[in-house]
């Protein structure tokens, strides 16, 4: 398996990208020029500076967990697995709407209340323990939307179009499969982050250039990413709301929950 630079490394190249010199990551992620000297030459860095550092990188801070090889703490993951099952259904009735009522589900899905954790995080399974290499981060993020290697696939066929089976994502994740060109744009389209940012990440040549912009993907990975504080009911309100656009306000169908 392809093993990903250090953590200092990465961080150079994600500020070099953002066109931040040390300096200038430091002043816009308001962490002091010490604290940041540690980190790039070799210390893991905490939970709280990297929770700093995201929003200067312009990522979250869990997918930045991920990338720095840190554990994503408890108040950063999903709030309700459970709600996972659900997740490639919502998507593919979302990417069906058009702007208006996918702006209108977005706002449904804003308006609902944060509540409680009532179930401990579950562990990872073991198929799902991937190592920190270039596919293995790009498929633990996809695990911070609360995805399944089955949803994943079903996901990913609902934003690119194609469709490949959970054990390519698997083999993706543990290093069997290459992570291409083609396939790293399926996964910034999935995840919500561009394409040559992941490429500094992952080291994949995007030589190509940048693919179109779907607007109604776009939306669906924004979609995925704000769907994960809610819990498994409230998800299903937002399924039966959508499916209640697309008949145009009839009766919900039934859903068939992918594991």
């Amino acid at each position: 398996m392809t093993e990903l630079p250090g953590f200092g490394v990465l961080l150079t190249r994600l500020a070099r990208h953002r066109q931040l010199d040390f300096a200038g990551l430091s002043r816009a992620a308001g962490i002091p020029e010490t604290e940041l000297r540690v980190v790039l030459d070799g210390t893991v860095p905490s939970v709280s500076l990297l929770q700093g550092l995201a929003p200067a990188l312009q990522l979250r801070a869990a997918d930045l967990c991920v990338i720095a090889g840190v554990a994503v703490p408890d108040e950063l993951a999903p709030l309700d697995a459970r709600a996972g099952v659900m997740l490639p259904h919502l998507v593919g009735d979302f990417m069906g709407l058009p702007p208006e009522c996918r702006r209108r589900l977005r706002q449904l899905v804003r308006s609902l209340p944060q509540e409680d954790r009532t179930q401990p995080v579950p562990e990872l399974r073991v198929y799902e323990r991937f190592e920190r290499g270039p596919g293995g981060v790009l498929m633990r993020m996809v695990g911070n939307r609360n995805l399944s290697l089955t949803r994943t696939a079903w996901t990913f066929a609902h934003l690119t179009g194609r469709y490949w089976a959970a054990s390519t994502y698997g083999g993706v994740g543990n290093g069997r499969k290459e992570l291409t060109p083609d396939l790293l744009v399926d996964f910034a389209t999935v995840l919500g982050v561009p394409a040559d940012f992941l490429s500094v990440v992952t080291g994949v040549d995007l030589s190509d250039g940048p693919s179109p912009r779907n607007p109604a993907a776009a939306d669906a990975a924004e979609l995925l990413w704000e769907v994960r504080r809610l819990t498994e009911d409230q998800v299903r309100q937002v399924g039966d709301a959508a499916r209640g656009m697309l008949g145009g306000g009839g009766r919900p169908l039934p859903v068939q929950p992918i594991g």
